[in-house]
């Protein structure tokens, strides 16, 4: 069955909420395959750069929000054996495909998936060094509140980290990667997801997210200071690291 999803910059935050459960609920099956190939695996450089910034310091631990299928919550614990890492998604099928991976890859032991919602995360204050989010915030309408949650499960002086795809600033590439999202990648998906519209949805979630600039501000509005930002892939992908302050 076709399923028509409303534009982002139209569908109420209620819709939005709705839209994600049911398109992550319905693309697990093929979505590390789709999101290794429609990227052409630059995903996978994207996590590990991000990896590679992290720091441990008191807790050693860290939290994956929005950790869909686990991969940043395994390239993490494949680097940083002493750490304990944490997931949540609040799509069970996405958490189900996740604890599979971490089995196969024998580490139950450094990593734990549970079900939850990012704007009311399940944890105390201070419990983790860091908190990461990759490919996830533009699926949350109220950014701000998540990042205020990150914010305050982090340890002072601890990071909160966004890794996210990103509207290319230059006129002439940002068209061509326009018709990549809204017309090639869908035509792509279609071929092996039983639910194309996703990508759809996927192409317009990125071509509405915030420029560089304006999410850096985001993040310094939520209290988090020091932002940085790493632009990769020709300007397409982004990672924001902010600090929680002392």
């Amino acid at each position: 069955m076709k399923v028509k999803y409303p534009s982002v910059s139209e569908a109420r935050e209620d819709e939005r909420i709705v839209m994600v459960k049911d398109i992550f609920g319905t693309v697990t099956g093929k979505y590390d395959f789709l999101n290794h190939f429609l990227s052409l695996r630059r995903d996978i450089a994207w996590r590990r750069f991000t990896v590679r910034q992290m720091r441990f310091f008191e807790t050693n631990r860290f939290l994956d929000v929005a950790c869909g299928t686990g991969d940043l919550a395994i390239a993490a614990a494949s680097v940083y054996s002493h750490v304990h890492v944490t997931g949540i998604d609040f799509v069970k099928e996405m958490i189900g495909q996740a604890c599979r991976k971490v089995e196969k890859r024998q580490l139950s032991q450094n990593i734990r998936f549970i079900k939850g919602d990012a704007l009311h995360l399940p944890f105390g204050a201070s419990s983790f060094d860091v908190a990461g989010i990759a490919f996830g915030i533009r699926n949350i309408p109220d950014k701000m509140q998540a990042l205020r949650e990150m914010a305050r499960v982090v340890a002072p002086g601890g990071q909160v980290m966004v890794l996210e795809m990103i509207p290319p600033r230059h006129t002439l590439f940002r068209g061509i990667y326009r018709i990549y999202l809204r017309k090639i990648l869908p035509w792509l998906a279609r071929l092996f997801s039983s639910n194309p519209s996703a990508y759809h949805y996927l192409a317009d979630s990125i071509m509405n997210f915030p420029t560089k600039d304006i999410f850096s501000a985001l993040m310094e509005g939520a209290g988090l200071i020091k932002v940085k930002t790493y632009v990769l892939t020709m300007g397409i992908t982004c990672l924001f690291v902010g600090i929680k302050a002392k």
